[in-house]
């Protein structure tokens, strides 16, 4: 009788190793944000941001409270189009009305340094479309330049 069970028994470790296995789900990247964006600077004494590098305000670089480091987003201008990459390496906005803090010369590019503040959509971008364009920013080294687009 047991060796009529054993081939019933191999059977079934074999179906039970033989189960489909799970893929591996890449996570989502995050949802795009729409709000208030504002521009800074640092104070005098004030050289490094939270992510420890040194602050260039004619880097194109932004401050978010919540994206990691080193995430570059596309941020756009509701109301005029323009839109322009920066790459996050600090965190604030310190308003708390405002979904991010752009660099100088990220303001520049949307023109909204008279004003201080725009309406702007922000877009995380997936790390292989940046790594393909060929806008970086040789100075910097991993910073994009402006990538303005009008709709």
């Amino acid at each position: 009788m047991r060796a009529a069970l054993l081939p019933c028994l191999v059977v079934l470790l074999l179906a039970a190793c033989a189960a489909p296995r799970q893929q591996a789900v890449a996570p989502a990247p995050p949802c795009a944000q729409q709000g208030l964006a504002s521009w800074y600077t640092r104070m005098p004494g004030q050289t490094r941001t939270a992510s420890g590098e040194q602050f260039n305000p004619a880097a194109f670089t932004a401050a978010h409270r919540s994206l990691p480091f080193g995430t570059r987003v596309r941020v756009t201008d509701v109301a005029t189009g323009r839109s322009v990459v920066v790459r996050i390496t600090d965190r604030g906005p310190v308003a708390h009305d405002r979904i991010i803090d752009l660099s100088v010369a990220a303001a520049k590019v949307l023109d909204m340094r008279r004003e201080g503040v725009a309406l702007v959509r922000v877009e995380p971008l997936p790390a292989a479309a940046v790594s393909a364009s060929p806008a970086l920013d040789a100075a910097a080294g991993a910073c994009l330049g402006p990538q303005i687009a009008r709709s």
